[in-house]
Parts: C-alpha cells; sequence; structure tokens
C-alpha cells in the first residue's frame, strides 16, 4: 500500500480526500515491510483519529474493487458472455411467444403457420381490426427478437475469434462464447481441468449423478461439436475426453498468452481421425468394436 522508497504510506500519494484518487494510489503502491499505518497517518496529518484512517481506507478499497470489476466487465470475454446469453434468451422468448401467437392466430387465419416461421409470415400481414391488429404486432415482435437473435449470434461469431482465437478456431465461435459463459469468463474457464470442461452444461445429470440417481455424464455442451455429435455413441466418451483436453489447452493459452498455436488444432483431427477409425477397424474384424461410454 505505499511507495517502496522510504516507507511513504499510501495516503501521502492520494493528494486528497477523493476515494477515486485514494483508489489508484492503493492499487499502484507497494509496501516493503508491515507498518503501524494508521498510527503513521495520524503523525503525518493525513487525519485526525485512527477510526478516521479506516474509514478513507475503506472507501478508497471499495473504490479500487468497483474500479477494477467495471474494467473486468469490459473485457472481449465479458462481452462475448453476455452476447450469448442475450441470444440464448431472444431464441427461447421468441419461442415461447411464438407458442402463443400460434395458438391465438389460428383462430383467426385458417393459414396461419407455427413457430418462428408462422409469425414471421403473419408479421407481413395486413391487419383487418383491432384483433387481427394485436395478433399481428405481436408476431411481429418473436421477428424481432428471431433477428435480434441472428445480429448477436454475427456478434459472437466476429467477436469470439479476438477474445479466445484458439478456442473460437477448435470449438466454434458460438460454442467458444456458450463454454465462457458457463464457466463465467475465459480465466476460469482457463482454471479448469479439462474434466469439468467436458461436463459444462450437463450439471444437472453431473448431480444426480452423484447423488446416485443416474450415470456419469460424458459430455455437456460440446455434444454440439461436429467432433462428438457425429462420432459413434460407442466412441463419444474418447471424443469428448480428446476434444475437451484440447479445448482447456486452447482456453489456457488464449488467457496466459494470446498467440494462434494451429498445431494443437492439427492434433486434435488426428486424434479425432485414430478415435473414429475404430468403427473401420471393428467392422473390418466383424466384433463391432468395443464401447467406452
Amino acid at each position: 500500500m505505499t511507495e517502496s522508497d522510504g516507507g511513504r504510506g499510501w495516503f501521502e500519494r492520494a493528494g486528497s480526500a477523493d476515494p477515486a484518487d485514494a483508489a489508484e494510489t492503493v492499487t499502484a503502491g507497494t509496501a516493503e515491510e508491515p507498518r503501524d499505518w494508521p498510527a503513521l497517518a495520524v503523525e503525518r496529518g493525513y487525519v485526525d483519529a485512527e477510526s478516521e484512517y479506516y474509514d478513507r481506507l475503506r472507501e478508497a478499497t471499495t473504490a479500487a474493487a468497483r474500479a477494477a470489476a467495471a474494467e473486468r466487465e469490459r473485457a472481449d470475454d465479458r462481452q462475448l458472455l453476455h452476447a450469448v446469453r442475450a441470444m440464448d434468451d431472444a431464441e427461447r422468448v421468441a419461442n415461447e411467444l411464438a407458442e402463443r401467437v400460434a395458438e391465438w392466430a389460428g383462430t383467426l387465419f385458417p393459414d396461419a403457420g407455427t413457430g418462428v416461421e408462422g409469425c414471421l409470415d403473419l408479421a407481413e400481414r395486413d391487419p383487418d381490426g383491432p384483433v387481427e391488429e394485436r395478433v399481428v404486432s405481436l408476431a411481429s415482435r418473436v421477428a424481432d427478437l428471431d433477428r435480434e437473435a441472428d445480429e448477436l449470434r454475427a456478434f459472437i461469431e466476429s467477436r469470439a475469434p479476438v477474445a479466445a482465437p484458439n478456442l473460437a478456431s477448435m470449438a466454434g465461435p458460438v460454442l467458444a462464447a456458450r463454454l465462457i459463459s458457463l464457466a463465467g469468463g475465459l480465466e476460469t474457464l482457463a482454471k479448469k481441468p479439462s474434466g469439468t470442461l467436458q461436463v459444462l452444461g450437463a450439471e444437472d445429470a453431473l448431480f444426480a449423478h452423484l447423488r446416485g440417481h443416474g450415470s456419469s455424464p460424458k459430455h455437456g455442451v460440446i455434444y454440439t461439436h461436429e467432433y462428438v455429435r457425429g462420432t459413434r455413441p460407442e466412441d463419444r466418451g474418447s471424443a469428448s475426453r480428446a476434444l475437451a483436453g484440447k479445448l482447456t489447452i486452447a482456453a489456457r493459452i488464449d488467457h496466459y498468452a494470446g498467440d494462434r498455436r494451429p498445431e494443437l488444432e492439427a492434433e486434435l483431427n488426428e486424434r479425432i481421425r485414430t478415435i473414429r477409425a475404430r468403427a473401420e477397424d471393428g467392422d473390418a474384424g466383424g466384433d463391432g468394436g468395443g464401447s467406452d461410454e
């Protein structure tokens, strides 16, 4: 909390009673050894009493914490987190609202469609009367949400390669953003073991397994990746582990280094080819291969 030259207290560098000014000093300062800072603050005239020193210190540290949190929230990975959650919310609400529109529109328009596509068609109609006007207006809101979800997806696809180049390349921008969102940030994701990343999004199934009410999940949201979904069921456990392992390394490189590592993706591709070759070998041997699920 102090300058390292001469043991000056943080309060002597603050220059004013402004908490923001003091917060910057507290954040940047260092101390080579402990000292009786409250007594020193009184001695040097920064405060009249030690209780006032602690009040000033609390204000400064609170301001420093708020500034750090605000800066963290503006980071690229946090913007991805908010964007993918907003996209999911927009899609969910659009689909739920589309069901209501379909039910209502069915009483007015014999040819009314269903789902979001049906709402897109209804939104183009010219309403006749106040009832139809409300239905068409509601369908227009669904269309707006659908467009917003598409625009959010486009934003994610453009920003994920900037925030996490290796993760976005290997997982795809949307899955990369979803993993970051589920973990709570790129730094948190980078610190997780691959086994945890493997089951992100399958927490309910995992907790049920831990309570003895189900089998252990082999994958969470990474199931949407073609390397898992496109691998035969008998080998999806191996594919999930291979993918999760490389994605964990990718997240760590993105957070701690930030440079692109194409060789990591090449290693994953080769590993998946090896796993999928089991099916061909099994068919050739006539036994279909063994299961690792």
